[in-house]
């Protein structure tokens, strides 16, 4: 079952992101791209709201077994809006579960199995898309730099998925959502006030 949501998933967000990818990499620099990261604050605050309203009327039960094709090709599609900038891809496809009944635990597992293949697509896309920009940037990069961005990376990633999945399986997730929109919303008024190129 994993399998099939992970390849029904990762094929509904190729299609897409590579779709938004093309349209958005020409897209304008400097403060519009604070909007997108407003339209998310208010979709995850919108999430919270949501979240508390179901929490209080029923327990998310589902898990993968339970998700049936057209649940998977949602998550896909939530998976592949996150190709606009700004826009939270984990964010986008754990809402999207746990607006389904999804339980939460279950939800950042599944988003967080669903980056493996999506992480490798987008960083094939962007390659062959930008080979340009990125030949530049790489050239100037040296090994222990890239080894250290590594180890940083890896670091912060394990303590965030540590944070995140205690916070899933408590009842602090919708002030998580919360805490995560008022960010982003802060995040996009920032960019548009001191311009972001």
């Amino acid at each position: 079952m994993l399998l099939k949501f992970l390849l029904i998933a990762t094929a509904i967000t190729a299609v897409l992101g590579i779709a938004i990818y093309k349209v958005v990499s020409d897209w304008a620099k400097g403060p519009a791209l604070g909007v997108p990261m407003i339209i998310l604050g208010c979709v995850l605050v919108g999430d919270g709201i949501l979240i508390t309203l179901a929490r209080g009327r029923r327990t998310p039960t589902k898990g993968l077994a339970d998700l049936r094709n057209r649940d998977i090709v949602i998550i896909g599609i939530a998976q592949g809006i996150a190709a606009f900038p700004g826009v939270s891809r984990s964010g986008m496809t754990v809402s999207a579960m746990l607006l389904m009944g999804v339980k939460p635990e279950e939800s950042f597992r599944l988003s967080f199995l669903a980056l493996i293949p999506a992480s490798i697509g987008a960083t094939g896309v962007t390659m062959l898309l930008s080979n340009a920009s990125i030949g530049s940037v790489v050239d100037t990069l040296t090994f222990p730099v890239v080894l250290l961005m590594i180890l940083v990376a890896a670091l912060v990633g394990l303590v965030s998925v540590r944070t995140l999945l205690k916070a899933a399986g408590s009842k602090r997730i919708a002030l998580l959502t919360f805490v995560l929109g008022a960010l982003a919303i802060l995040s996009g008024i920032t960019s548009i006030y001191f311009g972001a190129g």
